[in-house]
């Protein structure tokens, strides 16, 4: 097959996993577009197929399953010609996918991903072509905003977590790499950067020898186009009064920080082999909601980890009613091979862990709508990320909302709007999924 009969060929890509995932996936479109194969939203519609995995846990494992599965059967009809899987699952499991899934053309590592247009050539009896480096991206998400992966893998070896064992230690993206990347997502009409990474909060130390996340900042405040800049994954270690007035006293800077606590009882956190203490936990969601009140704190908990007694649950539960987090995720503990907390003993029965995870999150629903009564009446300015054509509404997010995570803020235009306009309005209305607003 000859370049010019490969271009004939169109590519469809199914996303699945966090957000770091997504940053890869776009990457990887970004070369197969520019090298001049479609790109199509619709797999039935493709001769290739990528899905892109997460193996973060068991759930996660479950969907690319049932994803790569439902790709095979198209591939057997003969809708698609080539299949591939990349992302986490094929480097976690390489050898059981190819004995278990026939019918995929190619299991991509990690490593392999800035080769993609040399291994879809491959694919199809081509020599490899040379590909010029490029930090080009086709965004999988609204163009309002955008992630920014600032670095990859992990040193903190959460006992629960399998993420080092996959994406290896931790690596920092260099500086002037990130800056020229952000450039290009701004001339892109990209108005938000989300800085993730699996810890984003130690940007720097490997390769400056110094915590560099601040500077970066920085330099990314300097795009002119770049109209604000939010932060995920910050382990609460490393958020300390240096930061917060930082994002405080930088008006780009959203307020708002995601830290992942995982749990509050003292023993537990130990045995995560978190690096903060129930006191230390405690002390910082204090300082940010009694000297930082404008900062909104999004976090995650584990429920159901092993030896979690009803005790220790309770506490959690506690803490989440005295602390009224604005925003809270929780997860029932996953037992994930090759983990340390997969051999410990005092293992949470599933169906304790279910109820757990029902009466934790029925606790924050109560202060989701305790928060949601005390916004009624205000006026925010909100960036315009999407239409909803069903319902004639604009899809929005204020500063201290993540798209995508968190509650967006609905409602419908009186003057024209644009994706990506910055907007006034009045919240009138909570639905439990959006707030309603009235664009002012």
């Amino acid at each position: 097959m000859t370049k010019k009969e490969l271009m004939t060929r169109k590519l469809s890509a199914i996303s699945l996993g966090c957000d770091k995932n997504k940053v890869d996936l776009e990457k990887m479109l970004g070369k197969i577009r520019d090298y001049g194969i479609e790109v199509v939203s619709e797999p039935e519609e493709a001769d290739i197929v990528i899905v892109n995995t997460c193996s973060f846990i068991l759930p996660a494992e479950e969907e690319a399953v049932g994803n790569i599965i439902e790709m095979e059967e198209l591939k057997k009809r003969g809708v698609i010609e080539k299949l591939i899987v990349s992302g986490c699952f094929p480097e976690r499991h390489p050898n059981e996918l190819k004995e278990n899934f026939p019918n995929v053309d190619r299991f991509m590592r990690l490593r392999e991903n800035d080769d993609i247009v040399g291994i879809i050539e491959e694919l199809y009896g081509m020599e490899k072509s040379k590909q010029k480096p490029s930090y080009k991206r086709l965004l999988t998400s609204p163009s309002s905003y955008a992630y920014l992966k600032i670095a990859d893998g992990c040193n903190n070896v959460c006992s629960f977590c399998a993420i080092p064992r996959i994406r290896g230690r931790f690596l920092s993206t260099p500086m002037d790499d990130l800056v020229s990347e952000a450039k290009m997502l701004a001339d892109m009409g990209v108005k938000e950067l989300i800085l993730v990474a699996q810890d984003t909060s130690r940007y720097g130390e490997d390769l400056y020898g110094k915590n560099s996340l601040i500077e970066l900042c920085e330099k990314l405040s300097k795009i002119k186009e770049i109209k604000h800049i939010r932060m995920h994954y910050l382990y609460p270690e490393k958020v300390d009064k240096t930061l917060l007035d930082y994002i405080m006293k930088n008006d780009k800077m959203c307020k708002y920080l995601d830290i992942p606590l995982q749990h509050i009882d003292d023993e537990l956190l130990k045995d995560m082999r978190r690096r903060v203490s129930e006191e230390e936990t405690r002390a910082l969601v204090k300082l940010i909601k009694e000297e930082y009140p404008e900062i909104k704190i999004r976090s995650t908990f584990i429920v159901g980890y092993p030896n979690e007694s009803m005790a220790k649950f309770n506490k959690l539960a506690a803490f989440l009613k005295n602390a009224e987090l604005d925003y809270a995720g929780f997860f029932p503990y996953s037992r994930e091979a090759n983990t340390i907390a997969f051999y410990k003993k005092g293992q949470v029965p599933k169906y304790v862990k279910n109820y757990r995870y029902k009466k934790i999150t029925g606790i924050q629903n109560e202060i989701y709508t305790k928060k949601a009564k005390e916004m009624l009446g205000q006026e925010f300015d909100v960036l315009v990320d999407s239409y909803d054509e069903k319902t004639g509404e604009f899809l929005s997010h204020t500063e201290f909302q993540s798209p995508n995570v968190d509650f967006g803020v609905r409602f419908v235009e009186k003057s024209p709007v644009r994706l990506g306009d910055e907007v006034r309005v009045k919240i009138y209305d909570f639905d439990g999924r959006d707030y309603k607003g009235e664009m002012l």
